[in-house]
């Protein structure tokens, strides 16, 4: 329990120091927008680094080399909040992530998430929902990075179970034909949401498998590439289990 204190106390401070900090980053934005997006990006990053030091947790990456340096599509299971922060401190390149439109009306988080290029899905809207799968599509041209977790919620089922992937989130990549990377993960689940709100030493794995691109897939792989992609992420994560 006194993890997840230090955590939100942490949490709030950060956010509310940083309000001196958009200020000076919108001053750089203005003469060079490229620096300012970097440097939210660390800022961003050394923030999650801290959460993860206050937790404790030990992290097995495997595969880190197969991501390219230009822009992808991050496709990943999603069992816990610390998803987002195990994965978004190894990002090595500006990185948008796909969150639910709620999160948007979280003052100063969602500051950060626009400076950062995140995007706000609306799942009840399909209209919406369009609308934020064109606009990544744009930073993927734009050389942006976007990680989305298609399962659309946090799957609360069993350890190595998928909710399946909605087929929406793949158009970004079959409109661009940016590399799709597999991020497999295991055991997040065991830092938070098992015992919440207990916060636990636990190890957890990464996997990014190798790129995907769609116009190099068969026909019948690319016109079922959610399905495809799923099977990838479903079996890694099934060898990674003896792993945690």
């Amino acid at each position: 329990m006194a993890r997840f204190i230090c955590i939100v106390i942490f949490l709030v401070l950060f956010l509310i120091l940083s309000i001196p900090v958009f200020f000076i980053e919108w001053i750089i934005g203005k003469f060079n927008r490229e620096k300012r997006d970097y440097s939210s990006l660390r800022i961003v990053q050394w923030g999650f680094r801290m959460i993860l030091k206050v937790t404790r947790v030990e992290v097995t990456v495997i595969g880190e080399e197969n991501i390219p340096d230009e822009a992808v599509l991050f496709i990943g299971n999603h069992r816990s909040f610390f998803d987002i922060l195990l994965t978004y401190t190894r990002c090595k390149r500006l990185t948008g992530y796909v969150a639910k439109k709620e999160m948007e009306h979280i003052p100063l988080l969602s500051t950060w998430m626009r400076y950062l290029y995140c995007l706000f899905l609306d799942r009840e809207n399909p209209k919406e929902g369009l609308k934020t799968i064109l606009q990544a599509i744009e930073y993927i041209k734009k050389g942006i990075s976007i990680c989305i977790f298609p399962e659309g919620t946090r799957n609360t089922g069993e350890e190595l179970s998928m909710l399946p992937f909605k087929d929406g989130a793949f158009k970004i990549a079959t409109k661009t034909n940016c590399a799709i990377i597999p991020i497999s993960m295991n055991n997040t689940c065991a830092i938070f949401e098992r015992q919440f709100p207990k916060i636990r030493k636990v190890h957890v794995v990464i996997e990014y498998g190798s790129p995907i691109y769609p116009n190099e897939l068969g026909k019948e792989e690319k016109k079922h590439i959610g399905n495809y992609v799923q099977g990838i992420i479903q079996e890694t994560i099934q060898k990674n289990a003896p792993l945690v």
